[in-house]
């Protein structure tokens, strides 16, 4: 039975978790309700990373399970609505990614685009704002971690990093990661993005006007290609979180 949209828009995972860390996973999903048609996509198209950031969901659960995180993640492609841009943004719903055309985007109506934007972006931040203020209530301290996954070659171009660091205007725990990650895993801050190309959104929008320290994780896509790659990713990066967060400062009371 083909799910809503509405169903889709937001998921939520393991929402009693105590830690601090609140995980966000945007591009989870490379589903596309049967209402969009395929969006006009080849089934090898839905698959590629255009649709979804492949393996990041797998790996946002590993470090769920592991820091004792709450997770909310998208249940559908990034392709209906990107919950990491704005409704006004083209990336928002692209008529083109990469090099790819996406036929059922080409022409949205402002209608239509107001449509996805309730029906998806609304209610996925709308819900992430409300976990994130309960942990504050709490006092849990909550800092955001976003998890993404990255493809080896973009527009032709190898690229050597295998884990990047994006911050928004607060770079405390995107620092405290890149000084924590491991030697042997290729770690660059602010690469092969950063929030001067407008993938910072969700942590403009969520963490800064809260003050609470945030980081947008990147992996390459062939460092968590399956199951066992992504447990293992899991496993490494969680030590580094946790000692990322023994770096910085707690936020302080009233901020």
């Amino acid at each position: 039975m083909d799910h809503t949209a509405d169903e889709l828009a937001v998921i939520v995972e393991r929402a009693n978790a105590q830690g601090r860390i609140v995980l966000v996973c945007e591009h989870a999903s490379n589903t596309i309700p049967e209402r969009f048609e395929n969006l006009g996509l080849s089934t090898d198209q839905q698959q590629a990373h255009i649709a979804w950031d492949p393996g990041a969901l797998a790996l946002a659960r590993g470090l769920s399970e592991r820091l004792d995180a709450v997770l909310i993640h998208a249940g559908m492609s990034r392709l209906i609505y990107d919950l990491n841009r704005p409704p006004h943004a083209a990336g928002a719903m692209p008529a083109r990614s990469e090099v790819y055309d996406i036929p059922g985007n080409a022409q949205i109506s402002p209608a239509e685009r107001l449509a996805r934007t309730n029906a998806i972006y609304l209610p996925f931040h709308d819900r992430l704002r409300h976990e994130i203020a309960r942990r504050l209530a709490l006092g849990l301290d909550p800092v955001l971690v976003t998890i993404h996954s990255f493809t080896p070659v973009y527009f032709g171009q190898q690229r050597a990093v295998e884990f990047g660091v994006i911050h928004d205007a607060d770079p405390r725990l995107a620092q405290a990661v890149v000084e924590a990650a491991p030697e042997n895993l290729i770690t660059r801050l602010n690469e092969p993005y950063s929030a001067a190309d407008g993938v910072a959104h969700t942590l403009a929008v969520q963490a800064t006007p809260m003050g609470i320290a945030n980081v947008m994780l990147e992996v390459r896509n062939d460092l968590i290609a399956d199951p066992a790659a992504q447990s293992a990713m899991a496993e490494r990066l969680a030590p580094v979180l946790a000692r990322a967060l023994a770096r910085i400062s707690p936020p302080q009371a009233g901020q």
